[in-house]
Parts: C-alpha cells; sequence; structure tokens
C-alpha cells in the first residue's frame, strides 16, 4: 500500500466543565499512552461510539488486541455533556415538524431499539443501577398553545406509525414535575434516561479487562500502510485496523469536508437542592422532559446519585460553529436564556444558583445522513450522530464493528440503507443564515424556551 499521512488539524476544545462527570466521585482514570504499542484493532475516541465499537469488537474478534485511545478524560468531552436520553422514535433535531416518511421512521425505530438494547445489554453486564441506566420512557411536554400544537402532530405522527403513548394532564404535570408551567404532556415507554457520565465511566470499566484504554492520548497523525501508524503526544499505535468515532471531529482528520455542520448547545446544572428547596418543589425526584418545541427547553431532574445531590438540569440555546469551537459570547447568552427558563419553571427554587454550565458539540448532516463506512483502506468512520449520541452513537460505533469484521449483517444491511451526507451551502451564507434562522426559531418558540 502507498503510505499515506494524515495529519490532524485540530483538537477537540468543550467549553465549561463536563457537569455529569464534574458531580461523581473523582476515580483514578487510565493511563496517557507514552510508549509505542501494537494492536490489531484501534479505536479513535473514547465516547458513546468508542465504547460500542470496543465492546462489539470485543464479542467479535475474540483474542485479538483492541486498544482505545481518548482525547481527553473518559466523559469529560461531549459524552459526559449531554442530557442524557436515549430515544427510540424519530427524533431530528434539526427537523421542524414530527412528520417522516413513513418507511423510514419503522427502519429508524428499529435501529434505535436494537441500539438501545445494546446498551442496556452493557448496564446489565456492567451492573448499572437504575440511576445510571434507567429505562423509564420519556415525556414531550408543552406550556403554550404553540407547543400545545405541537403534541398534538406528534400524537398523530405516532398513531400513525402505530406506536403506543399516554397523554398527560396539566394536574399530572404538576404532581410529577412540581411545575405549574406544563399544560400538557405526551408519554412514551421505549426511551431510557441515563446518567451519560457514569454510564461511559461504568462501561469502560466492564471494558478494560478486554480493552487497553488510554486517556488524554489524542490522535495527532495517521500513516497509513499494511500496518497504520497512529501518533499521540508521547506514544504510537500500530494498528492493522482503525475505527474513527470522533464524530464531527472527523473532519479534522480531513473527511467529509463541507459536509458536516458543528453545532453547539448549552446547558446548565443547579448546586445541590437543600431539603427545603426539595420539599418546596415537590413532585418526584427523577424525571425528564424534552420540549414540544424544537426550540424548547430539555429538562430533567436527578436525585443524588453517590453524593452527587438532588439537581436540576436546564438546555436550551443552539449554535453554528463550524471551526467547531463555542466562544464566550455563546455562553452568555445561553447562561441569560437557561436562568429565564429556570426561574418561568420554578419559581419556588428562587435563589437556586447553577453551578455548573457548558457547552456540548454535536454533528448534523443537511440531509441527517451519518458520516459512516471504509473512509480509507482499513479505517472506518463512524461519525455524525445528527445531535443524538447516546442511541445513535452506540448504533454507529456497533455497526462499525460489525462492517469491519463481517462485512454484512442483518443489522447493518438495514442501517446501510441511508444516503451520504451533502454538500454544504457555502460560508459566509451557510453560517449566518443558520445562526440567524435559530435566533429566529427560538424567538418563534416563546415560553417554550
Amino acid at each position: 500500500m502507498n503510505k499515506k499521512t494524515i495529519t490532524v488539524k485540530r483538537l477537540p476544545k468543550d467549553p465549561g466543565p463536563a457537569a455529569w462527570n464534574q458531580v461523581l466521585t473523582q476515580v483514578p482514570g487510565y493511563p496517557e499512552l507514552e510508549r509505542d504499542i501494537q494492536a490489531d484493532w484501534l479505536i479513535i475516541g473514547g465516547g458513546f461510539t468508542g465504547l460500542a465499537a470496543a465492546r462489539r469488537l470485543a464479542q467479535l474478534v475474540g483474542d485479538e488486541r483492541i486498544v482505545l485511545l481518548g482525547a481527553a478524560q473518559l466523559a469529560n468531552g461531549p459524552a459526559g455533556r449531554n442530557s442524557g436520553f436515549m430515544i427510540d422514535l424519530p427524533h431530528e433535531l434539526n427537523s421542524e415538524t414530527y412528520a417522516g416518511a413513513h418507511e423510514q421512521d419503522l427502519q429508524q425505530i428499529r435501529l434505535n431499539r436494537a441500539a438501545i438494547a445494546f446498551a442496556a445489554g452493557m448496564a446489565q453486564e456492567y451492573a448499572m443501577d437504575a440511576k445510571v441506566f434507567d429505562p423509564c420512557g420519556k415525556t414531550t411536554a408543552a406550556g403554550s398553545d404553540k407547543g400545545i400544537a405541537h403534541i398534538e402532530s406528534y400524537r398523530k405522527h405516532l398513531d400513525a406509525l402505530g406506536e403506543p403513548y399516554e397523554m398527560r394532564s396539566p394536574t399530572e404535570m404538576k404532581s410529577w414535575t412540581g411545575s405549574d408551567f406544563y399544560r400538557l404532556g405526551l408519554y412514551t415507554s421505549g426511551a431510557v434516561m441515563i446518567q451519560p457520565a457514569a454510564f461511559i465511566r461504568q462501561a469502560a470499566n466492564g471494558l478494560s479487562n478486554q480493552v487497553d484504554i488510554y486517556e488524554n492520548s489524542p490522535a495527532l497523525e495517521i500513516t497509513q500502510g499494511d500496518v497504520h501508524l497512529v501518533k499521540t503526544p508521547k506514544g504510537q499505535v500500530r494498528a492493522k485496523n482503525i475505527i474513527l468515532a470522533v464524530n464531527g471531529h472527523i473532519q479534522s482528520f480531513g473527511f467529509y469536508p463541507r459536509q458536516l455542520l458543528h453545532v453547539f448547545t448549552y446547558a446548565s446544572m443547579t448546586r445541590a437542592l437543600s431539603q427545603d428547596e426539595i420539599k418546596r418543589l415537590g413532585g418526584v425526584s427523577d424525571w425528564g422532559i424534552l420540549p414540544a418545541d424544537p426550540m424548547g427547553t430539555t429538562v430533567r431532574r436527578f436525585s443524588d446519585y453517590r453524593g452527587s445531590g438532588d439537581r436540576i438540569v436546564i438546555r436550551n440555546h443552539a449554535t453554528l460553529n463550524q471551526s467547531i469551537e463555542a466562544n464566550t459570547s455563546n455562553m452568555k447568552r445561553a447562561a441569560r436564556l437557561q436562568d429565564q427558563s429556570f426561574a418561568n419553571r420554578f419559581p419556588m427554587l428562587e435563589g437556586v444558583e447553577m453551578e455548573h454550565r457548558w457547552g456540548g458539540r454535536l454533528c448534523l448532516s443537511w440531509n441527517s445522513m451519518p458520516a459512516f463506512g471504509e473512509v480509507e483502506t482499513r479505517i472506518w468512520s463512524a461519525c455524525c450522530q445528527n445531535g443524538l449520541g447516546t442511541v445513535k452513537g452506540t448504533l454507529a460505533g456497533m455497526m462499525a464493528a460489525e462492517q469491519a469484521v463481517l462485512g454484512q449483517s442483518e443489522l447493518l444491511s438495514l442501517f446501510l440503507n441511508h444516503q451520504q451526507p451533502k454538500q454544504l451551502p457555502p460560508e459566509p451564507f451557510l453560517s449566518l443564515g443558520a445562526n440567524m434562522t435559530m435566533r429566529w426559531k427560538e424567538w418563534q418558540a416563546g415560553i417554550e424556551l
């Protein structure tokens, strides 16, 4: 094979702390790669995709050596920054409507549920408790007439798909959340709520007797050959096969130019609530709400897990940052919006401060298609999760391992029934237009934001 060197042009940057990881008890991690090693399989990326790929490879290749490189500490990147919903039903962040193509939606539901089942297998095998992996379903909720109209559209879509659901009245929403804000809810049972950082940590720990894991070891360069050579700051890996599980960072390796959208979403997490504040709030101790309006606010309340305390997470606001870096003004605007959203929903918690604020990287494509497949000889991409990293990342990792080892499988054939990501409009029109559109939609969302 002719040798070709890929130089990684930038490393990931994440604003603010990965709060889901910060609230956990800090434990010794994995070593930094500081020597030269050999592997049959190298996975670059230690999030949901990378760990799913590692587990599926371990199931398929027996005693072959598997190595996983994380650019930072596991659960400190995007995996520790999402809202922790594993959603089985169609849910596109860049869609303005719930209506989709019937057969494609049924296909996506089947794939999503396969990924959730795979994650459930990890949860069972690695003895995760219900506060880490909770198959409790999800509720989509509205606090305005416009939001209620979105729920009605969603209800009709579920009817067409033959999917069951339950409607929740204002009284039921109040009893559940403690908040008077929500006027209607729609509950579906197939989703799972996770503590994302704890899931990543415990999955890695469970895999560590089959997979060699290195943290703070970003890939800086790949020289292709009969055996690929991957350099990190202090070491290198010679590997026959590579799976790139780096989501939007795949562009830093030179793949999928002008095909991927880099979106940041932002969130805030309260300090631990006092017993008096918990009593004033009322409701149940663990729940999550997805907004009926696509630009609305996601809210989670979670109870104490190993000393983390009872807390509330507010997530809203999105920006397109094709540099793959969010700036200070993005964070400040998000903080203002989230403080107002919190006050609108929880006036009984006036005075409760936000302890953590952060931004998380998403990767979307114009046509909601993944960046998946063999991009060079024995180098596979399992990237562009279109905003649903917990489920679609898990799925992509599974499928990359199956494509690399098996070549084909029934689930892989179903997964591969998609197009490539479309080319994007040119700059500056792309970024200006996308960010103006998102600000307009936020304004239109009204109190749903």
